[in-house]
């Protein structure tokens, strides 16, 4: 199946006091870790960020390309709305840029269950990871119209589009510590994600 892959990464990282997706964790920055792991996965890589920001690293990548948020200011619902705008695919698979451990044999199970869905997403222990998700692009209408009444909230989707939950046993074959869900707002969360890249997180 041909599929894209959209990276949200235009939060303003304003509990971290920096820019977060440049932060090494291993041997490369949080967004080149992401990309690495989703690349294999990918026909082309849309990076949504804000008007302001550029990632001159990434100039060598053919498949990854920079757009700009159509909304700005309205959040991951936002920039969703603008990657499956931007995107060539039906299907697009949509991370987050502070996810440093997506499970690429996770985020391939997804993608082969998907056929017949709009929205394909995590559910674990009641929480939904709609930043770990498919959406297709029968969800462009629907987002622009909850964008335009005012609201951000990503689970208003549901009530529009045909979805399908990925349950946690599922996710156990694949991820049993659901490292794919983890992602980085704090100094302290940094330095476990560098602990856990290391192989020495407890």
């Amino acid at each position: 199946m041909n599929i894209s892959c959209i990276i949200l990464a235009g939060g303003k990282s304003t509990r971290l006091g920096h820019d977060k997706v440049l932060e090494t964790v291993g041997n490369t920055s949080l967004l080149e870790q992401v990309i690495s792991r989703i690349d294999p996965l990918s026909k082309e890589i849309i990076i949504v960020t804000a008007k302001e920001r550029t990632f001159t690293q990434l100039a060598s990548r053919p498949k990854v390309k920079v757009v700009s948020d159509i909304f700005p200011g309205q959040g991951s619902l936002g920039g969703i709305y603008t990657g499956l705008v931007k995107s060539d695919s039906f299907y697009n698979l949509v991370v987050a840029a502070d996810m440093p451990f997506v499970n690429t044999s996770l985020l391939r199970y997804m993608i082969g269950i998907c056929e017949g869905f709009d929205f394909v997403l995590p559910r674990v222990n009641g929480l939904f990871e709609p930043l770990h998700a498919i959406y297709s692009k029968n969800c462009i209408t629907p987002i622009e119209s909850i964008l335009n009444e005012g609201k951000k909230v990503i689970v208003e989707l549901f009530k529009y589009v045909k979805v399908k939950y990925v349950e946690a046993d599922e996710v156990d074959k694949f991820d049993p510590q659901h490292l794919s869900f983890f992602n980085i707002n704090t100094k302290e969360e940094l330095e476990l994600a560098k602990k856990i890249a290391a192989g020495a997180a407890d």
